[in-house]
């Protein structure tokens, strides 16, 4: 075999480093933005705040005038540190304790050895945070002989883990679904017929219960529709992640939207703003600037400390410089494409009515603005504009095409709200298949295969209609 060198021209497309920071800038919301700037800010010594005038040198002001007594009221003496502009801000506290804590100090009350105390506490840590534990006991035993150095046997954890399952929450520690439900159901006396039916078909039919075959279990329990409603009834009242009714703090659950774009519409006219609110604006810090044209001017030879400093605080300016491009490039972008989205959708966006969207892509998007779809896609993804009817998620002003029978093109948007409204006002003890959907849908002029309606259905988590069916 003979070892040879040859020279191959190849052509590839790499991103700059640059270009990447600049695709990730693009994606960031405006709450993210601001944490990354001032993440930049920390980094670059040469990169500063701008500063308002009230940011300035503070008046002199001369000691008698300090210390002479006037008779200012009362009420105008009191600290006002908030302006006309300030947004009022949901301080969020946490407070309370954990499920897992909650466990625990339930567990101080059991009569348990300090063995047993310690493979109880490691089952409660295994457990989520809905209740639920999801490892089976026997890889649960090999996690405690390596972790805890102690040997034990499933029966041991299964033992433990019943103490557990007394505690509260009701239901907390089950393996399953169905075990959760009998352990709340088990708690409370069964003293009426329904608690003892209910009972009953978590017992011995769930599988049955959960797909909703209610027709067989009636035959097959021998009891009324009454009484199995009744039933029905009974377990509807117990919880399905006995976790989630921990709860001691004051923590809010739903998170703040920061809306990126400002639309406003008065007299017929919109007025489109960038969210810019706590995003600080930029500079360059002149100390330095000053600094490296000084020593850049200064004559005579440089040392090489001087020659590297120069170079350091250069490549700080520039890299300086380069960001602060990327932040203006991102605003152009973002103004640029939220504006040809308004004036695409611009019916919709005078009052809110889904059913004026039309349909839009991000190829029609991208054809109108020049940029790249994969730009557009950067651009709508996790960001928010504010309207007079609401904070709206821009990925979602996005649909398919549907043609109707007439040839007239619709937003799939408007398909699936009248499946919505036919399912809202379907007979739930007969509810409506997706061909009979599509059979609605086909008489409204709308030219649709059942699958595509099954597809519509899953997207607005619509369940099949064996699922939909009650009693």
């Amino acid at each position: 075999m003979r070892l040879s060198n040859a020279q191959l021209l190849v052509q590839q497309q790499k991103l700059s480093p640059q270009q990447i920071q600049m695709i990730k800038l693009l994606e960031l919301p405006t709450v993210m933005l601001e944490q990354r700037i001032k993440e930049e800010i920390e980094e670059n010594v040469v990169l500063e705040e701008e500063r308002t005038e009230s940011d300035e040198e503070p008046q002199q002001i001369s000691v008698e005038e300090y210390i002479r007594e006037d008779e200012t009221p009362s009420y105008k003496s009191r600290l006002n540190h908030y302006s006309k502009d300030d947004q009022p801000r949901n301080v969020q506290i946490s407070g309370g304790r954990s499920l897992q804590e909650s466990l625990i100090e339930q567990l101080g009350y059991r009569t348990l050895s300090e063995e047993e105390r310690q493979l109880a506490i490691y089952l409660v840590g295994s457990i989520d945070s809905d209740g639920y534990l999801r490892r089976d006991l026997e890889s649960l035993c090999d996690d405690i002989a390596f972790s805890l150095n102690i040997e034990t046997s499933t029966d041991e954890l299964e033992y433990l883990l019943s103490i557990i399952q007394r505690l509260e929450p009701v239901g907390v520690g089950a393996r399953d679904l169905r075990e959760s439900l009998l352990l709340q159901m088990e708690s409370q006396p069964l003293d009426t017929p329904e608690k003892q039916l209910a009972h009953r078909i978590l017992e011995d039919h769930f599988e049955d219960f959960v797909k909703k075959h209610y027709e067989r279990l009636m035959s097959r329990l021998a009891v009324t529709v009454d009484e199995f409603r009744a039933a029905v009834q009974e377990i509807q009242h117990l919880s399905p992640k006995p976790g989630n009714l921990f709860s001691e703090g004051g923590v809010e659950a739903a998170p703040y939207i920061i809306p990126d774009f400002i639309l406003d519409y008065h007299d017929g006219q919109f007025d489109l703003s960038l969210n810019s609110y706590n995003i600080p604006e930029l500079r360059l810090n002149r100390h330095y600037v000053d600094m490296i044209r000084e020593m850049a001017a200064a004559k005579g030879e440089k040392s090489e400390s001087d020659k590297e400093a120069i170079q350091f605080i250069k490549n700080k300016i520039d890299s300086a410089k380069w960001f602060m491009s990327a932040i203006k490039q991102r605003h152009d972008t973002l103004m640029r494409t939220m504006q040809t989205i308004l004036d695409y959708q611009r019916e919709y966006f005078r009052d809110g009515d889904r059913s004026k969207l039309r349909p839009m892509i991000l190829k029609d998007i991208a054809d109108r603005t020049g940029l790249d779809v994969s730009t557009i896609s950067r651009v709508v993804n996790s960001k928010y504009v504010q309207t007079q009817f609401g904070i709206i998620l821009l990925k979602s002003l996005f649909s398919e095409a549907m043609q109707t029978q007439s040839g007239e093109e619709v937003s799939s948007y408007e398909v699936k709200n009248i499946l919505q409204e036919a399912i809202d006002s379907e007979n739930k003890r007969d509810p409506l298949t997706d061909e009979q959907l599509m059979n609605i849908l086909n008489d409204k002029g709308y030219r649709i295969a059942r699958r595509t309606v099954a597809k519509y259905r899953e997207m607005l988590e619509i369940p099949v209609a064996r699922l939909r069916k009650q009693i």
